[in-house]
């Protein structure tokens, strides 16, 4: 598609409110899906975060890997299993998760946006212990607990190391793995340690990128503005369910703890970061307090 001169003028001056308005402010960002995975996405990811950056805006971004991983332990011969969407994480596999989220996918997201101009620092939660996690527990249907091995929840965040990276102008770029009291890693969901350091870093924004439009009605149409009420009735009639109710459930949580907006948005679509915070254009649904 060819843009003129004037219609790209346009785009620049719609911006400008936008960046006056969230000018030192958190915008967090959950990156996963297609995003991730498509190279020409992943360079725009890249210059997305980095633009914001230069605009004044304070830019952390949490990442996902799943794919990652599953090809890893397919290469070692081993099968990823999964019980109620989480992945069950004995000692082997945590190994796996911390390779590839902590090392290969981690790096890789740092040296892009360094790349594009950014000073993108790499962390995982063991980091100064800056996540602290605890085990997650699930039952069966029949209440029955089962061990999924090494999968946790967040117990706490110490956002001091972040703060400090952002106040000096760096990118932090974190991989969800958490650190228990004893020390041991915990794999723990990346919307879920989005959503914990949106609300305790008291973010204007947090942004998740996945593989859907939004939030769809049951008759597939988008709803691009919901708030903490509509979610609550959308997850009573089933309308939510399955994969996403672990990512509206955090989303929702954050959007009522301080969070002034969370939106979930189209990784698929180029440079749907910066459409999202910096111009009009709807690409997803925002949840708000309401």
């Amino acid at each position: 598609m060819t843009v003129s001169a004037a219609e790209k003028a346009q785009l620049l001056a719609e911006a400008l409110p936008y960046i006056r308005r969230f000018s030192g402010r958190t915008i967090v960002v959950k990156y996963g899906g297609n995003a991730m995975t498509d190279g020409q996405l992943k360079e725009d990811f890249a210059k997305d975060v980095v633009l914001l950056k230069l605009v004044g805006m304070n830019p952390v971004v949490v990442h996902g890997g799943g794919p990652q991983i599953n090809e890893l332990l397919a290469r070692v011969g081993k099968e990823g299993e999964f019980i109620q969407g989480m992945r069950v994480t004995d000692a082997e596999t945590m190994s796996v998760v911390e390779m590839v989220l902590g090392g290969q996918v981690n790096k890789e997201i740092v040296s892009l946006i360094n790349q594009h101009g950014g000073k993108a620092v790499g962390l995982t939660g063991k980091d100064g212990h800056f996540i602290r996690a605890r085990k997650l527990l699930i039952r069966s249907e029949d209440g029955e607990e089962i061990d999924i091995g090494q999968v946790g929840e967040v117990a706490s965040i110490d956002a001091t190391l972040v703060n400090l990276l952002d106040s000096q102008d760096f990118i932090p770029v974190i991989a969800p793995i958490g650190v228990g009291e004893d020390g041991e890693a915990y794999n723990i969901n990346a919307d879920l340690v989005a959503a914990s350091l949106a609300r305790t870093l008291q973010a204007e924004k947090l942004v998740l990128l996945t593989n859907t439009p939004g939030v769809l009605d049951r008759d597939g149409r988008l709803l691009t503005g919901l708030t903490s009420r509509d979610i609550e009735a959308l997850f009573a009639d089933g309308t939510i369910h399955g994969g996403m109710l672990p990512k509206i459930s955090s989303a929702l949580d954050a959007a009522k703890n301080g969070v002034n907006s969370v939106h979930i948005i189209d990784g698929r679509i180029a440079h749907a970061l910066l459409l999202e915070v910096l111009t009009d254009t709807v690409l997803g649904t925002m949840i708000h307090a309401g």
